[in-house]
């Protein structure tokens, strides 16, 4: 099991029991069931992005303490240097850079994110209350959202309901790359 996982499913816990939280009311927060919940919070299952982002907008904490263990503090403005963003690789899948991670009270959880090619064509889907907006920088990936399956290329953008399942495979054995906007 990859440590990081771990690290954020025992922050998320701690911060679950410091607030006060049960698992049947942080699991509806997330729209998941309480079993699903649970073993997020176990550490055995990776927790998608999303869900901490929506539990944090939820009970008013950052998501940036659940990810690094850090608080933010900037409050104004945030410079986040080209690939120099808190990095998160917590899902084989995917990798995730964080873009404004050290501003305090986001309103949205911008990333870089890069999808590996892989020689397995299985895709790992997620859904979660909220919306995403997503930006091609680079490569090439299909994109699958509920029973739509579409190919996005450098430049295409599309946002989506993140409440329908979404996955996401790089085609031509490159990794592709974009901007996703949690909200």
């Amino acid at each position: 099991m990859n440590e990081q996982i771990k690290q954020v499913a025992d922050r998320l816990r701690g911060m679950r029991d410091v607030l006060e939280i049960t698992t049947i009311e942080a699991a509806a927060t997330c729209g998941i069931s309480e079993e699903q919940y649970m073993n997020f919070e176990s550490g055995e299952v990776d927790i998608p992005v999303s869900l901490l982002h929506r539990m944090s907008q939820k009970y008013n904490f950052d998501i940036t303490s659940l990810l690094t263990g850090e608080e933010p503090h900037m409050h104004s403005y945030t410079l986040t240097r080209k690939d120099k963003g808190v990095g998160y690789d917590r899902r084989k899948d995917y990798k995730y850079q964080a873009l404004a991670g050290n501003f305090l009270n986001r309103k949205a959880d911008p990333f870089v994110v890069v999808v590996e090619p892989k020689a397995d064509t299985s895709v790992s889907f997620n859904s979660h209350p909220g919306q995403e907006f997503h930006y091609m920088i680079e490569g090439k990936m299909r994109l699958f959202i509920g029973r739509k399956e579409m190919i996005l290329e450098q430049g295409d953008s599309i946002y989506f309901d993140s409440g329908l399942p979404h996955g996401m495979l790089a085609l031509e054995g490159q990794p592709a790359k974009f901007l996703a906007i949690i909200l």
